[in-house]
This record gives C-alpha cells, structure tokens and sequence, in this order.
C-alpha cells in the first residue's frame, strides 16, 4: 500500500490509539513519536518522510542478508501457493523436514534434534520445558532450577522473562520465582577497582559452582547463558569463560542451554558462535532472529542427540512431550529460512563478516578514547559504546537522557541506534561493506561529541 505524507496524521493516530508497541510506556503513551520505517534496501531503510537511514541494529539483531531481497519473498510466495498451512501436530511438510536437517547439519556435536518455535522467546520456553519434561521421566522431578545471569535476556513469554536478569523489565510483572537462580554481573567492564580480568573471571566461574552446590545439584536443572549478552548491553564475558561454564555443569549434571537467538546465524561470522567462536557443545541450543533474517517469524530449539536417547524407548514410559505452537514448523516460514540459508552460503556472507570485523571492531574500539565514552565494546558484527555523566540529581534520568541525546543525533545524520538507556547498541546487516562500517562509525562519534557539547553547556560533569 502507497501512502501519501497526508495519510501519516490518520496513521500516526491509530499507532498511539490502537497499536500497544513492545515495552509501552504507560504515563503518556502520545509523547514518544516513531519513526515510521516503511522501505529498505541494503543496510539501509526510508522513513515515511523518505529520510535515508543506516539501520545500526538490523531490525533487531536479525536482518542479516539486508532489506529489499526479493529471493526470500519469491520462496516465499511459492510456498504459499502450493501450501501455506499444515497442521504441525498430525501432518508434516517437505519444507520443514528440510529445514529441519539444513539446520542439523550446521549445529555443533550432536545437536541433531529441531524443534520449531514461533520465534526465540518460545523457543527458551521450549528449551525449558523439554528439560523439566525429561527430568520429570527420569524420575528427577525436583531438579527444576535453572541458572541464569544478571543482565541476560532470555525472552518474553513467562518462562523466558523468568530466566531473564534485566531488572528493569522485572519490576511490574511476575515471574517463577522459584525457577530462576540468577548470577551476579558478568561484563568485565563492572569489575572491581584493581581486579584483572583473569580475577574476575576466576570469580564468575566460583559463582557458578558455589550457586550448584547451595541449591544442590540435585535440584539445578540447566544453566541458561547467552554467548554475548546482547539486550544487556553486548556483554562480551572474559575469554575462556564458557568453556569454564560448561565444565563445571558437566561435573554437576547440570545441562547447559546456549541461547544463540542473537548469535545464530553469521552474526559472529559462523552458523553459530558455541562450537566455532567458544569452544563448547551446549546440550541445547536456542535460535531464531537471523534464521529467517527476519522476513517471516520463526524460532527453534536444537537439542541433543543423547538427551532424546535418554527418555526415548521403554525409557520413555510412554511420555508425550505435550508442548508444541500452531504455526510450529510453518511451511512458508521454513521456506524463507531455507532461502535465507542458500544466500548466505551462496554469497559468502559468514565469509564476509570474518573479514570485515577486523574494521568494524577497530572502528569501535577506537570510540573508548572520547571522553564521554566509558566502555566500547562487542564482538563479531555487535556492539555497544557505554557513555558515562555525572549528575548531583537522578543518575538513571540523566542516564536516559545521554542516550536519547546521542540517538537523536545520530538519527539526524542519518543512523539508527538501539538506546539501551545510555548504552548505543548497534548489529548492522551482515552484508554491510567497509565504507558503510566508516561511515556508520564516523556518524556515531559525531553524536557522541555532538552530546558532549551539550552536556558541558548544561555545566553537567563527565564521568
């Protein structure tokens, strides 16, 4: 549909009176206007007044072959004219069966068992619930707990957003309580004054064990970590750490669940970032965002050959793993995966963003010199710079200001940033080239040192 700029006061209207957004604001939901995204091409996406911007967070961490593909929409398309529904629960499709083994044949050891979700917060609830439900038929059913950390994001769905250590997102909904165990801090940046990483890391591995052994490993299910702790702030743990994680689950019978929603799929410049970038074979792996590169909703949970083995059978007493969505295994959805896959094998793309991190993480480091900036940091094709003022009054309210300071800025030079209050969160589409990281970064500095201005007139101290 083609809308005139006359259309948008009609449609501006009905986003604040009937669209309720993700994490709406309840005290005055018509004081924050949106942009309208309405077109793409590349890295880049039109606003409804046809402004150009760079899209510095992909969608949300998961338009990996960049907008305006006309492959994936094709094979779509083709789908939903031969097929475009098929009860998962009775019935099957070639699409999804395929996809299912195209996935299989990419995840690391014996991760070889797909099950389909409507998108990664259902597919954490479904790593979770598979798990009770194996605990519940080997007779284990007061090992439920599951380990998590402070900052991670596991999704939104009750189970997910139990498991998730945002606090901020906590402080008016419920939660299972007594599902969740979560871990102190594990951004290096936090550390105490004088404290080596080497230290600190030493420090959040004995906080793994010493949890399992207060709980008692009998009643510890799995512990949940996300490889970089994207939402939290593209918090990069210290190096060894997840190798370090997974030992000491091991020794515990502890299950480790990697939760790659954001890392899946060439973010980190591999399939995924486990095995290839970390060194580990979770027993069960989460996944969605960059499986479609966001085109179509779909999520999935990859678990082990040997946690199947284990309550299949006579083992199984006859259980039915009574979890499952409607749209699991979606026909037309599976197709646009399917597609996705091809493309970014096809054209090199994890082959690409190896070579081009090199820049991109110079580029971003190099923003740690600016005096506003406290932390930059990230990996791969993910970061984040953390920016630091002092205030005598509200040190949240000034925090949230320098962010939206710095997001406003840069949206006027033409680059979208994800504010994480004053974090400027940023995972291009993987196909963005070299000259786009220079001019994605120069933008950025420049909205930095643009706030900076404005705090210093404002007689505000940074830090």
């Amino acid at each position: 549909m083609t809308l005139t700029n006359s259309d948008f006061s009609d449609i501006r209207d009905w986003d604040t009176r009937n669209f309720v957004h993700p994490w709406e604001g309840m005290e005055d939901r018509t004081a924050y206007e949106r942009t309208f995204v309405e077109g793409g091409e590349g890295i880049y996406v039109t606003s409804e007044t046809g402004e150009k911007f760079i899209d510095g967070p992909a969608g949300m961490w998961c338009v990996q072959v960049g907008y305006g593909n006309t492959e994936i929409p094709a094979a779509m398309a083709k789908q939903a004219m031969e097929m475009a529904y098929v009860s998962p629960f009775s019935n099957s499709n070639s699409a999804s069966a395929q996809l299912a083994h195209e996935i299989a044949k990419r995840t690391p050891g014996d991760l070889n068992q797909v099950f389909f979700t409507t998108g990664g917060s259902t597919a954490v609830d479904s790593a979770v619930r598979f798990i009770q439900f194996r605990n519940n038929v080997l007779g284990k059913s007061e090992k439920k707990i599951v380990i998590s950390r402070q900052k991670a994001y596991h999704g939104s769905t009750y189970l997910a957003a139990s498991l998730s250590g945002k606090a901020r997102d906590k402080g008016w909904l419920d939660q299972a309580d007594d599902l969740a165990y979560f871990l102190p801090d594990v951004n290096p940046y936090g550390r105490a004054k004088g404290q080596s990483v080497e230290a600190f890391l030493d420090e959040k591995i004995a906080d793994l064990e010493n949890a399992i052994l207060e709980i008692g490993a009998e009643r510890v299910a799995a512990f949940i970590a996300e490889p970089i702790l994207a939402s939290g702030g593209v918090v990069v743990p210290p190096k060894g750490y997840h190798k370090r994680c997974l030992e000491v689950c091991r020794r515990h019978d502890v299950l480790y669940i990697s939760d790659e929603v954001v890392t899946g799929f060439g973010r980190l410049g591999h399939w995924f970032a486990s095995e290839d970038v970390y060194d580990i074979v979770p027993d069960i792996i989460t996944c969605a965002k960059g499986l479609t590169s966001g085109y179509v909703p779909m999520g999935a949970c990859m678990i082990s050959d040997q946690l199947m083995a284990d309550i299949s059978g006579e083992a199984s007493q006859g259980a039915v793993f009574s979890n499952g969505f409607t749209y699991s295994g979606h026909p037309v959805s599976a197709a646009a995966a399917l597609k996705n896959i091809e493309i970014i094998e096809r054209d090199g793309i994890l082959e690409h963003v190896r070579e081009v991190t090199p820049l991109f993480e110079e580029r971003m480091f190099a923003l740690a010199e600016l005096p506003l900036v406290g932390d930059a940091r990230g990996q791969g094709l993910m970061g984040c710079v953390e920016c630091n003022a002092q205030t005598d009054g509200s040190q949240l309210e000034l925090d949230y200001s320098v962010g939206s300071m710095i997001d406003e800025h840069c949206q006027g030079m033409g680059l979208l940033l994800r504010p994480l209050i004053n974090m400027c969160v940023f995972s291009p589409p993987l196909v963005i080239e070299p000259a786009q990281i220079n001019q994605m970064f120069d933008i950025l500095a420049e909205g930095i040192k643009r706030t900076t201005d404005d705090l210093v007139k404002q007689g505000i101290k940074l830090s």
